[in-house]
């Protein structure tokens, strides 16, 4: 006899204890021996243990023994709570019934909070409130778990509190996951007999190819089906099924309800999409409902520091893309760094993960330029295209309209940072919509802003400010009329492409002149006077000139009339003035590397 299955996840704010709370109830239903056991264990990646944050989901399959006596099969996902990885979280929701909402005690409900509770609510799923670290001196227990009972719009007694470092009430916690979460159920528009399965993450390897990590909701699956894609249509064999423990496990079958892996043995990128259906391969199988392929956030080149690395970087992204389906990119060329690639990515962190991992996983040494968002630009015939790159910007001149994607911001702060706050959403062009007040105290502001500002260091600011109690989450709204231009940087009177910038109208001199003075700073100085300038709306609105390299022309002339020293001088003079005229200048690779460094958008 099959064992009853509950599937859920823990969904949470950043560095809410998500995956300390998983290591309890691993270490609780005894699914890993005690002398394998260490923190973050569902951590797999290096870079997910070094800055103690979850970067990509991970299941775990566990037994537990009830109470009563009776044997359960808990499927859990940690999910990551990082804004920039919310996209993942709804993966993770479409394959379980139930949620665990936690929220640490010391600092009670924060902004990612509520974009996950929107989430789970938008999902279905059975929602059971849980505050963490009680154990903790700066822990308000009572506090928070009327605060999200509030939230919630549930008794007080119904908030569960936990310690992930001692465990405490994690027994009491998988009881009422097994009393609230639902068994799951077959899909009522699934066929008897035929298997159907939601792929929600994926992972690849180079001898097995990609395994998918999939929920099957009707039949059952087993090595050896004949198996095929929904969407791409594509027929493949089962090489394997099998659990999580959390390490892949094989075994005979997957059945309805579970969780778990299937070895596919494709190795093409493009033919497996996370939320697409697997199924037996008959015909007349109406697909599972799946969910929307991710949006690129941020826009950013990337380019080899050597160009005999371009077909490594290239294999890289690849490899990289099997297993996050979230980052794209397309190849391009640059005049002064020569091939790479321009790639999207769901925010500044995911960018950040992903060139990491570009670095140590695959010993490649890059260039990265300063992000960007995609702007909708109409010229003046009409004509409507998407520009990711400011380089590929229109002529000031042909632009009819240009549009710009808004968010919404949730932001909340302590009442001693409100002032600053509001200050900083009109520094960025934001509107604040609407604010209230938290039971502790704290405000809450919804705003309204362009992504552009959003990706101008405004997190950084946000903590600024707020001495780093401060929380945020977004959501995108529409697109709108940018009253932004194109920012280029000559030099020696040549235009730059790897300089452009597109920056607000009413920073356009500001930012021209900030970046003028530091390619002042760091360009070396030549042998002819070296113009440098910054040009907007038409017209230069920043300029500045390094002198030329100056030879002593005179030294070998001894007494005489000062004429003769006169003429030479002159003569040196109009010299320069004719190479200056026909010059062109050379950046050197470390120019560019400080500007994309130092500067910010």
């Amino acid at each position: 006899m099959t064992k009853p299955i509950r599937n859920f996840s823990i969904i949470a704010h950043i560095d809410h204890g998500k995956s300390t709370l998983a290591d309890r109830m691993l270490e609780r239903t005894g699914t890993i021996e005690a002398r394998k056991m260490r923190d973050q264990v569902l951590d797999k990646m290096d870079l997910e243990r070094e800055r103690g944050i979850t970067i990509k989901m991970q299941p775990a399959r566990m037994q537990y023994k009830a109470k009563d006596g009776t044997e359960f099969i808990l499927n859990l996902i940690d999910t990551p709570g990082h804004i920039d990885f919310a996209y993942e979280v709804s993966r993770a929701l479409s394959a379980v019934e139930g949620v665990i909402l936690l929220v640490d005690s010391t600092q009670g409900v924060q902004a990612q909070t509520l974009t996950t509770l929107g989430m789970a609510k938008a999902a279905g799923c059975v929602i059971i409130p849980v505050i963490s670290k009680i154990d903790a001196p700066a822990a308000r227990p009572e506090e928070v778990s009327m605060e999200l009972a509030e939230l919630l719009g549930v008794d007080i007694d119904t908030v569960m509190a936990v310690s992930g470092r001692t465990g405490e009430g994690v027994e009491a916690l998988l009881e009422e996951i097994i009393r609230l979460v639902p068994a799951p159920r077959a899909s009522e528009s699934g066929t008897s007999g035929d298997a159907r399965a939601l792929i929600f993450d994926f992972s690849y390897s180079t001898h097995r190819g990609i395994a998918v990590y999939a929920r099957v909701f009707d039949g059952t699956l087993k090595k050896g089906d004949l198996l095929r894609f929904a969407a791409a249509g594509t027929r493949f064999t089962a090489l394997e099924t099998g659990i999580f423990m959390p390490d892949e496990t094989p075994t005979e079958t997957l059945s309805a309800g579970e969780i778990g892996y299937i070895v596919t043995g494709v190795k093409e990128a493009g033919v497996v999409a996370v939320g697409d259906t697997i199924y037996s391969d008959r015909a007349n199988i109406e697909p599972l409902a799946g969910f929307d392929r991710p949006r690129p956030v941020v826009w950013a080149s990337v380019y080899p520091e050597s160009q005999d690395d371009l077909t490594a970087l290239r294999q890289a992204l690849e490899r990289l893309r099997l297993s996050d389906s979230s980052l794209s990119f397309e190849e391009e060329s640059s005049g002064v760094l020569g091939r790479g690639f321009r790639c999207g990515f769901l925010g500044m962190l995911h960018l950040e993960i992903v060139t990491e991992r570009l670095k140590r996983e695959f010993n490649l040494s890059l260039i990265v330029t300063i992000p960007t968002i995609a702007y909708s630009v109409t010229d003046k015939n009409g004509k409507k295209e998407t520009v990711y790159t400011p380089s590929k910007f229109p002529m000031f001149g042909d632009i009819s309209m240009i549009e710009e994607p808004w968010v919404k911001v949730v932001l909340i702060t302590p009442q001693e940072s409100l002032s600053g706050m509001i200050q900083l959403f009109h520094d960025h062009e934001g509107a604040v919509m609407d604010t209230s007040t938290h039971l502790d105290g704290r405000i809450e502001l919804t705003a309204e802003m362009p992504l552009r500002e959003l990706m101008r260091g405004f997190f950084d600011r946000v903590k600024n400010v707020s001495s780093g109690y401060a929380s945020l989450s977004y959501e995108f709204l529409d697109e709108r009329a940018a009253d932004v231009v194109k920012l280029e940087i000559y030099v020696a009177e040549e235009p730059v492409p790897a300089f452009a910038r597109v920056v607000s109208r009413r920073r356009v001199v500001t930012d021209g002149e900030k970046m003028v003075e530091k390619l002042h700073e760091i360009l070396p100085r030549q042998m002819f006077v070296l113009k440098i300038q910054a040009h907007a709306l038409g017209r230069i609105v920043a300029s500045k000139s390094i002198s030329a390299l100056r030879k002593d022309v005179t030294g070998y002339l001894y007494g005489g009339d000062i004429t003769r020293r006169m003429k030479l001088l002159e003569k040196q003079k109009k010299g320069k003035k004719r190479r200056g005229a026909h010059a062109k200048m050379e950046i050197p690779q470390e120019v560019y590397q400080k500007m994309v460094q130092d500067s910010g958008q």
